[in-house]
């Protein structure tokens, strides 16, 4: 009989008896996994949310992955618990109005201030204009801007499938119609359109777009590689995501 390492007999045990201590090893193995997808997640939520609420989401996600685990499935527990974990966060976030009233209210002044600048101006405005409109720091803008931003498509985030496969990761709320030929050339045309949007942000933006969304990588470890703070790195997504919104609401409107 082929030697066995500790990790596959604690899964033999939690797969035949739902042994409890074995359970309670395997969560204790892969709560690394939860901190890092939260840690992620808390880098894009208003920093009203605290990190224990997220972590406290994300380990309901674990214990759903380790009830619903097939391991006779060529799927890694990693990558199915991520889902899962991810999934449970976005989940819980939704289920909540947690983004204070008064960010509410400071996004539909700035949206208000916005509206008028650009009908003044006739073009799309900066943050540094933004913000001498409303006598803030443009860093407020970015912020108040982003956070209501992540607001307004939580509920059209991907949903996590009993595969735990993501699905429905687009602008629209999943329907499981299959796409009209106008509704796929509309997409086609807005990811083609994202990426035009995307080539024209400084290298180090994109730089810093593809390390987070792409590598995944938090902001500490973009930082450590770009030899910047966190909190420069989360500034210079903020500014990105700041103009890629503006670019897509050009094209939206010119569409």
């Amino acid at each position: 009989m082929p030697y066995a390492s500790k990790e596959q007999m604690l899964w033999e045990r939690w797969k035949d008896g739902r042994d409890d201590d074995a359970g309670n090893e395997l969560i204790h193995k892969y709560m690394p996994l939860v901190h890092y997808i939260a840690d992620r997640i808390g880098q894009t939520v208003p920093k009203s949310i605290p990190k224990e609420e997220l972590l406290s989401l994300g380990m309901m996600g674990l214990y759903e992955a380790l009830e619903k685990y097939d391991a006779n499935r060529d799927l890694k527990f990693e990558t199915y618990a991520s889902f899962r974990i991810r999934g449970s966060i976005l989940d819980g976030l939704r289920k909540e109005d947690w983004l204070p009233r008064k960010t509410r209210e400071k996004a539909k002044k700035m949206e208000a201030a916005i509206a008028r600048l650009e009908q003044k101006y006739l073009r799309s405005v900066t943050a540094e204009e933004i913000a001498a409109e409303l006598n803030i720091s443009p860093d407020d803008v970015y912020t108040t801007l982003n956070e209501s931003f992540f607001a307004n498509v939580l509920s059209t985030d991907e949903q996590i499938t009993e595969n735990g496969e993501k699905e429905g990761q687009s602008f629209a709320i999943k329907d499981e119609r299959s796409k009209s030929p106008e509704e796929e050339l509309v997409y086609q045309e807005t990811i083609e359109q994202m990426a035009k949007a995307i080539s024209l942000l400084s290298e180090k933006e994109q730089l810093v777009l593809s390390l987070f969304y792409k590598e995944e990588l938090t902001f500490t470890e973009i930082g450590q590689i770009l030899n910047l703070s966190t909190s420069r790195i989360s500034q210079i997504h903020s500014k990105a995501l700041f103009q890629l919104r503006n670019m897509m609401n050009r094209y939206m409107a010119s569409y």
